[in-house]
């Protein structure tokens, strides 16, 4: 591939990283959220007090996104040295993504279950919180391995 061509996708690693982590973040949240509304609907049906900590389960997801930033700020001083790392940007983008859907499909159950319980709160925030842990390491790792290319 020629020299121009390739400087033109320079930052393609590093933005897809961030892309792709705020992409499961996003879909995450989103499935949180429908299923947050599903609980809140069936309080209210019922007459009973809906509670606001379904939100906090709804936006867990969306730190991942937050992952997905501070790796793409750390490849960024490679790309200007000409290391493009596209490779490191879609695995990482993708382990990251994928952690965030995932908590996000579990943050939905756990909406489920504190609106008809109302009870739980703490476990539900556990189990997140072992989702979560994948997307950090991938981060702490990644960063741990850019920085070694970097010579660092």
């Amino acid at each position: 591939m020629e020299q121009a061509v390739l400087t033109q996708f320079k930052d393609l690693g590093a933005i897809m990283v961030l892309a792709i982590s705020a992409l499961g973040s996003g879909a995450g949240a989103g499935v949180a959220g429908m299923a947050a509304i599903g609980a809140w609907k069936k309080n209210f049906v019922q007459n009973k007090n809906a509670s606001f900590l379904l939100v906090a389960l709804t936006a867990a997801p969306l730190t991942q996104t937050i992952y997905g930033f501070i790796v793409m700020n750390n490849m960024l001083s490679l790309t200007m040295k000409g290391q493009y790392m596209w490779g490191v940007g879609a695995f990482a983008g993708a382990a990251i993504g994928l952690s965030a859907y995932w908590q996000g499909k579990c943050a939905a159950v756990a909406c489920d279950a504190m609106g008809e319980t109302n009870k739980g709160f703490g476990n539900y925030l556990v189990v997140l919180g072992m989702t979560e842990t994948v997307a950090l390491l991938v981060m702490v790792f990644t960063i741990v391995f850019l920085r070694r290319m970097a010579g660092a």
